[in-house]
């Protein structure tokens, strides 16, 4: 079983405030509907392998 990845909790992970294309990925460089790692995962079969932890004790 894959572990699931929340983009909201990732570095390249950013809200683009459109309607139709609400969620970004910086690493990747593009806007989705859905989030960008279900993105990935339907585009290429494969999950994303840029996900870097963002750091919440800062």
């Amino acid at each position: 079983m894959e572990k699931r990845i929340v983009c909201q909790k990732c570095i390249y992970y950013f809200v683009t405030w459109e309607a139709n294309r609400p969620h970004g990925c910086k690493a990747y460089g593009f806007k989705s509907l859905l989030m960008p790692s279900v993105t990935v995962k339907n585009s290429s079969g494969e999950t994303c392998k840029f996900f870097t932890q963002k750091n919440f004790n800062t």
